[in-house]
């Protein structure tokens, strides 16, 4: 799933108002972070992380590696802060994220 842009800055506008969650420290990635991201995307579809300083990884970094590992997509690295998103497989979920749909554009 590729975001569009259109889409990538809906997200970012939602992700305004989400406080971080996800803290990224010197242990870098582990299977214990990896769970509490794919806990967070399932709750909340949107979620927001932090690189600290001691990290060996930059933020960007820390996104690309935390996305594959998710199955997210990173919408936006900014400072020490970055924000990923997956749609949430629970059908019964009633705050869904709806994202914008790029429209077709017809000849005429």
């Amino acid at each position: 799933m590729e975001l569009t842009s259109k889409q990538r800055a809906q997200l970012r506008g939602l992700a305004n108002g989400i406080d971080t969650i996800l803290i990224v420290g010197k242990d870098g990635i582990g299977d214990n972070l990896v769970k509490q991201a794919n806990d967070a995307l399932e709750a909340r579809e949107l979620i927001k992380g932090k690189v600290l300083e001691n990290s060996l990884l930059s933020p960007r970094e820390a996104a690309e590696e935390l996305a594959p590992l998710t199955r997210s997509e990173v919408v936006q690295v900014i400072g020490t802060k970055f924000v990923l998103y997956r749609p949430s497989h629970k059908k019964d979920k009633k705050d869904k994220i709806v994202l914008v749909q790029e429209k077709k554009r017809t000849k005429g």
